[in-house]
């Protein structure tokens, strides 16, 4: 499963990184704010799981749902 963070350390971020990282889901993480743009992600924390980007409260369902 291919699991990027797009984040830029803010307090939600670092709220999903804690809940990913408690969870043991391994994720690559991406703080790069021009390329987050030119993906059209313009609030982060994004959660993009096999290619679905997954806003804020849609990621932290998912990870608070994830075995």
């Amino acid at each position: 499963m291919d699991i990027i963070l797009y984040s830029t350390d803010c307090p939600l971020c670092l709220m999903l990184k804690e809940k990913l990282d408690a969870k043991n889901i391994t994720y690559i993480e991406n703080k790069d704010v021009d390329f987050m743009l030119e993906k059209g992600i313009t609030s982060v924390p994004v959660l993009e799981v096999n290619g679905e980007m997954l806003n804020a409260r849609k990621a932290l369902e998912w990870v608070d749902n994830a075995n």
